[in-house]
């Protein structure tokens, strides 16, 4: 299977700032969808959010067919599993680190089709 890009959230402590920020530097439209959490969307067509962290990131999000098989897949190739798999409404996603420590959000969609 290859995956693809699928989602992209940048994170940090003041979230308000950081929409302020991508709005008037790149225009990019937004969607509040609660306190901590506005979606965004490139023109190019991939979608992803301003997420309210502690942490400062930028975490790509890959779709894959198994989330259950790929979170096998990461711990026998030498990564770490840093949030198991959990439905958010919309997708099940989970938070992972390659070897290096670089983290990446793993996504299926619900067999619902929630995206």
């Amino acid at each position: 299977m290859i995956a693809d890009l699928a989602h992209f959230e940048i994170n940090g402590p003041d979230d308000g700032a950081l929409v302020d920020f991508y709005v008037g530097l790149l225009g990019w439209p937004t969607d509040p969808k609660g306190p901590g959490y506005t979606l965004i969307q490139s023109p190019g067509g991939l979608r992803g959010a301003i997420v309210e962290s502690p942490e400062s990131r930028v975490t790509l999000g890959v779709a894959v067919d198994d989330l259950g098989l790929a979170l096998e897949q990461v711990i026998a190739l030498g990564g770490k599993i840093l949030i198991p798999a959990t439905d958010n409404g919309w997708v099940e996603k989970a938070l992972i680190a390659d070897p290096a420590g670089n983290v990446m959000s793993l996504i299926q969609d619900r067999p619902s089709g929630g995206r």
